[in-house]
């Protein structure tokens, strides 16, 4: 049994996850706050936001809306903390067989890659204070491409080599940068596939562990990439897809 009397791994850090009221998203913030962090998370909605207030462990977090194309929101929503640890840019959308329409492709763009963007701008200055660090949501279309989604596969494409850059960039204020690259995760996001039983074998059928990942298998990298223990770690996309990728 634990002693009690233990710091928990995120006591007294505060801890910012965009996107952070579903999914993958939440996953990582129940696993902060069951850590002892003290949470804000958004969402690009009110219906959004509230179904995370009814959440009974996310209703402990700081919870409100932030829309991350707009550069105003953003820098509000950084400029609320006086104290900020971690950054875990989660905010992101997929428009399948939407995205070779070029006004769908600029705005899937828009949301994943330049809305983190704007959250690390935003948040350098508190991070460097702090000797914080940033966790980016890239993907396993980092790495090949998705014909359906052009939008999608480019952004987490470019979030990929964005951390890579800011990577280098930070290092000199102290400030980590990595991404996790998940891969099948059972999340609404991925709800038609699982649903699809052909489809949904053929994903099983590649992955070596020979099941769909939850939220909760992509917030413990997350947490090792935000804790002491990577301390020397910088600059890595870690891919969290039951081994997809090796296949």
């Amino acid at each position: 049994m634990p002693n009690m009397n233990t710091p928990l791994p995120f006591q007294d850090r505060h801890v910012l996850v965009a996107g952070g009221t579903s999914g993958i998203g939440a996953g990582i913030a129940h696993a902060f706050l069951r850590s002892g962090a003290q949470v804000t998370l958004t969402g690009a909605t009110d219906p959004e936001v509230q179904r995370a207030r009814s959440d009974p462990l996310l209703a402990a977090a700081q919870v409100q809306v932030l829309d991350v194309r707009q550069s105003d929101a953003v820098q509000a929503c950084v400029a609320q903390f006086q104290q900020l640890d971690v950054l875990v840019n989660c905010a992101g959308v997929i428009r399948r067989g939407q995205e070779h329409d070029p006004e769908v492709f600029a705005q899937v763009i828009d949301i994943n890659l330049q809305g983190t963007m704007r959250l690390c701008t935003a948040a350098r200055s508190l991070l460097a204070q702090s000797k914080g660090c940033i966790v980016n949501t890239a993907s396993m279309l980092s790495f090949f491409g998705g014909g359906l989604v052009p939008a999608y596969s480019a952004s987490k494409g470019a979030v990929a080599q964005l951390t890579k850059s800011l990577a280098i960039a930070y290092a000199a204020d102290g400030i980590r940068v990595n991404a996790i690259a998940p891969g099948w995760i059972a999340t609404p996001l991925t709800q038609a596939l699982q649903d699809d039983t052909d489809r949904s074998a053929v994903i099983l059928g590649r992955t070596p562990m020979a099941r769909w990942g939850t939220p909760a298998d992509v917030a413990g990298p997350v947490l090792f990439l935000a804790s002491p223990a990577a301390a020397f770690i910088t600059g890595v996309i870690l891919p969290v897809d039951g081994g997809y990728l090796i296949t």
